[in-house]
């Protein structure tokens, strides 16, 4: 029989969606081992060694128990999985249920946070029982937040000293959840809120930056980054798996074509530079194939998607935006991802502009956008296909980023 009174709920049930890969979110590799496995890490290298739960997709119970068991007997954790529900709250309650009359104090935890650090859960449970409620830790918000309407215009600043950018491990006595959940009348978007809809307080506790949520590949990518840093200075290496990034240079190709404009008034834009007395190239923002293709490139190098995907069409600020500014927002993107960029070449196809003579200028601008050397070269198809005949351009672009 279970000795264990504290438990971890570990909620592992979502789909991750937005992660666009084929495994459950808690299911997908990261440095060689799932975010599951990560999660229940930290968990169980608690002061007091707890009763873990695990909420999982359907289907997948026994291959999470195979994969967990090992380790929780090791430990000498009591070890229970289960089905995860509709929502997350529901999933929740279902590991609620399976945990013994002796456990007092309950954390919940989301798998999507796999590099919290034990000491976080540790003293979330200190806090709980010292205090006797919920304690949830929480970081200062430290960005200037703007409330804005539909069409994306400012409404007004938001005072940051109220907020607190809460993450998990949740801790509460057992009791106070348990009643929680008999009583819910709502759907919540974590525990702390169903708590303290049935008047019970909560109060915050410092978290921690490493306790950030996967949800996008750039959060993926900069966890798997963070794991490799932390196994060089234990001097470990990761298990090396399908998919899991290797300490060395990245490469990634992008390619993008613009048919010429209809219209006579649209100014044509290439390769960062604008060039008059040329009718300009169709498209959402301002049709420069050569930064489009770069853009692809590097997103591609760094496993972040494509052009289309994080600068969809559909974005009203995007709208005639130049190719310099998606530039900048791809190199951003690429760095808070764990990468820099090493540099890129890209070539454009079409008969005209003419290049060669602002090809330095070209070089120059390109390169101070993604803060990286930028090589332009151009070339023609012989009046060949779409570019021969002078119906718009292609570009295409190979990029190099390497881990910071």
């Amino acid at each position: 029989m279970s000795a264990s009174t504290v438990a971890v709920i570990i909620v592992a049930a979502g789909s991750g969606s937005r992660l666009a890969h084929s495994e459950p979110k808690a299911f997908v590799p990261l440095a060689g081992r799932t975010m599951l496995e990560l999660a229940v890490d930290a968990a169980l290298g608690m002061h007091e060694t707890p009763h873990v739960v695990l909420v999982v997709p359907e289907g997948r119970v026994e291959s999470a128990r195979a994969m967990i068991g090992p380790v929780a007997e090791a430990a000498g954790a009591p070890l229970d999985v289960v089905e995860g529900g509709v929502s997350r709250q529901d999933s929740v309650a279902r590991g609620l249920a399976l945990l013994p009359r002796l456990v007092d104090t309950v954390l919940v935890h989301d798998a999507a946070r796999p590099l919290t650090p034990s000491l976080v859960f540790d003293e979330v449970v200190q806090a709980v029982r010292s205090r006797g409620h919920g304690v949830i830790p929480a970081l200062d918000v430290v960005d200037t937040i703007k409330r804005v309407d539909p069409s994306h215009r400012v409404i007004d600043t938001v005072d940051r000293s109220t907020l607190a950018a809460v993450q998990t491990p949740q801790g509460f006595p057992r009791e106070a959840l348990d009643r929680a959940y008999a009583t819910a009348g709502a759907e919540f978007t974590d525990d702390a809120a169903l708590v303290a809809s049935i008047g019970l307080p909560v109060d915050v506790v410092p978290g921690d930056a490493r306790a950030f949520k996967v949800t996008v590949p750039a959060d993926l990518h900069r966890a798997e980054q963070l794991v490799h840093d932390r196994l060089a200075r234990e001097g470990r290496a990761a298990n090396p798996v399908a998919g899991a990034p290797a300490p060395m240079p990245r490469v990634g190709t992008g390619v993008d074509v613009h048919a010429f404009s209809d219209d006579p008034g649209t100014p044509l834009w290439v390769a960062g530079l604008e060039w008059p007395d040329g009718r300009g190239l169709a498209g959402h923002s301002d049709g420069d194939a050569a930064s489009h293709a770069i853009v692809d490139a590097v997103l591609a190098a760094a496993g972040l998607g494509d052009l289309g995907s994080i600068f969809g069409t559909d974005d009203p600020a995007l709208a005639g935006a130049h190719g310099t500014v998606l530039l900048g927002r791809a190199r951003e993107l690429v760095e808070r991802a764990g990468y820099r960029i090493g540099n890129v070449s890209v070539q454009v196809i079409g008969n005209r502009p003419k290049l060669a003579p602002r090809r330095a200028e070209a070089e120059s601008v390109l390169s101070a956008a993604l803060g990286a050397p930028v090589s332009v070269s151009a070339t023609t198809t012989d009046a060949l296909g779409f570019t021969g005949r002078g119906e718009g351009v292609a570009a295409i672009a190979t990029a190099v980023v390497g881990p910071v």
